[in-house]
């Protein structure tokens, strides 16, 4: 217990704009590199939309984005945390999923399937904001920190991927997000929100209004298809709590939006 106390007490990092500590036991480093490797088979299966118009708009906002993240990381004196970031935005083309992601290491895909609700440039841009804010808060770091001491108890990853290389790969893709596991649930629902929060304060300094958030979550319950899961069984935050949280983070959000 003594030696686990020292490994989550040297093994912690602070998630920039919420200031929360999380455990932190993979370097960005080595998990950049797992995830441009996962990202380029990705995007070499494909296939890549052909509408040029729509990969257009998703490049364009992908780039205002990471512009006002680099621009929030300086001001914070914290532009080393992006080192290693090869930042890349494609859309697949995909009409039936309604999905799109960030690896960390600024790898970030759109399918197709979403455009329709994201509406306009404004909704591409919460999505935008959300899914780059699950990279620069090292969720998937994170994640991965805990499946390792899940797994392994305490261990490197390094160590991990010599005693059993499969399963280190397996807990890789749940922490970007392939694959789910209850026991993380809560977990996982409590980086929903915070890359909403943070998602929302980086679309406001891309000039983009972050009023516009809560609309989109409006039109994912109206035209997501389906009924959602409940809450506690949903990695996911309610819509109606989700837009809750939007709407109260927006005064916060408008500091930082210049139109």
């Amino acid at each position: 217990m003594i030696v686990l106390a020292l490994t989550m007490l040297h093994g912690c990092a602070t998630v920039p704009v919420t200031g929360r500590k999380q455990l932190s036991l993979v370097s960005s480093g080595e998990i950049n590199q797992m995830a441009a490797q996962q990202y380029r088979e990705v995007i070499a299966k494909g296939p890549l939309s052909n509408n040029a118009e729509q990969t257009q708009l998703v490049k364009r906002v992908g780039v205002r984005i990471q512009k006002a993240v680099e621009k929030y990381m300086a001001d914070k004196g914290a532009s080393s945390q992006l080192a290693g970031f090869n930042w890349e935005f494609n859309l697949i083309q995909d009409d039936k999923t309604m999905n799109a992601w960030c690896m960390p290491g600024g790898k970030v895909a759109f399918y197709t399937g979403i455009l329709p609700i994201c509406k306009d440039e404004l909704g591409v841009a919460v999505v935008m904001g959300h899914e780059v804010a699950h990279a620069i808060a090292n969720h998937g770091a994170e994640r991965m920190s805990q499946g390792l001491l899940a797994e392994f108890g305490m261990s490197t990853l390094g160590a991990a991927m010599g005693q059993n290389p499969s399963a280190t790969q397996q807990i890789f893709m749940q922490a970007v997000g392939v694959g789910t596991n209850v026991g993380m649930l809560k977990f996982s629902r409590s980086h929903e929100s915070e890359a909403d929060h943070m998602g929302l304060i980086f679309m406001a300094m891309a000039g983009y209004d972050p009023a516009s958030a809560p609309k989109f979550w409006e039109r994912m319950a109206t035209l997501g298809g389906g009924a959602a899961p409940p809450e506690f069984l949903s990695t996911h935050p309610s819509h109606d709590t989700r837009i809750k949280d939007l709407e109260g983070w927006i005064p916060e959000a408008n500091q930082y939006y210049k139109k």
